[in-house]
């Protein structure tokens, strides 16, 4: 079975960021917060997770962002609106436990992490709690989704690391704000893994700020994600072993952080053949040879 793509845009104005809505009935039906897929783009291509950032159960649509980071990111960004992926397997992983929480829940998105953060903060909205969102990129074109996560927040705050939009700093930088300005029950933190090792140090009693429980959403290197293959494991920082397409614990992020660039000469390895093949292709088209 394949899936058709209905609708593919450009996000912000790095070039780098796409949304695609895709059409998955059968997914969109059991889809929540916190869930991701799996997909192949061709036979022979790799699989990848991608966290589902929104869903429609009348259309019977979910929507992803990526960015283009490797070989596969960039052959999906060239797909358009009727094209079609070979395969897709989900919804996996665990979707979010909502509850009414006694005080507000801070949701942290950095970067491409911005999508996954407004189904998270859409649920816990609707659940009748006060979400404040922080949402954060290196600069104003890597930014996407304002209005969207302004919707479903109670208070929105944007911050740059170059000041081109909102704050200029870190994320980090008002989340101590907040930790100083009232109790906070949870925050989620979705993004690159150093800034959500530095948001956990930070809401566990950093320069005696108050401790606030804190749970993140790690998108490791994943060949089933249903906990088999091993690919996603992580360690704890007490030196347990588990698996991130299933299990939820205490992460050690040194040893992850190591870990996330064990394959990083051969992803560099894919993305320069590929793109070496490709200008080929266009010199022989060129010389009307093919």
């Amino acid at each position: 079975m394949v899936y058709k793509i209905l609708m593919k845009k450009e996000l912000g104005s790095s070039r780098t960021l796409f949304e695609m809505e895709l059409d998955m009935p059968l997914i969109a039906k059991k889809a929540r917060a916190g869930n991701f897929i799996i997909t192949r783009i061709n036979e022979k291509g790799e699989r990848i997770p991608l966290t589902v950032a929104d869903y429609n159960r009348e259309k019977g649509t979910i929507t992803i962002v990526f960015q283009v980071v490797g070989k596969t990111t960039k052959l999906l960004s060239t797909l358009e609106k009727g094209d079609f992926l070979l395969d897709v397997v989900g919804p996996l992983g665990n979707e979010i436990h909502l509850k009414k929480y006694d005080y507000p829940v801070v949701i942290i998105g950095g970067g491409v992490g911005i999508a996954p953060c407004y189904p998270q903060a859409k649920e816990l909205k609707e659940t009748g709690n006060k979400v404040i969102s922080i949402i954060g990129a290196r600069s104003s074109d890597l930014l996407f989704w304002r209005e969207k996560m302004k919707q479903v927040s109670d208070e929105l705050i944007i911050c740059t690391d170059d000041g081109t939009e909102g704050k200029k700093g870190v994320v980090t930088e008002p989340l101590k704000e907040l930790l100083k300005r009232e109790p906070l029950s949870l925050v989620i933190s979705i993004g690159p893994l150093i800034m959500m090792k530095f948001v956990a140090l930070t809401t566990n009693g950093y320069e005696g700020l108050p401790k606030v429980k804190t749970m993140v959403s790690l998108n490791t290197i994943m060949i089933d994600g249903t906990g088999m293959c091993g690919g996603c494991r992580f360690s704890t920082i007490d030196g347990k072993i588990y698996f991130a397409c299933v299990d939820g614990h205490m992460v050690d992020f040194d040893n992850l952080l190591k870990r996330a660039k064990r394959f990083m000469a051969q992803e560099k390895e894919s993305i320069e053949r590929y793109e070496h093949e490709c200008k080929a292709v266009e010199k022989l088209k060129m010389g009307g040879l093919i």
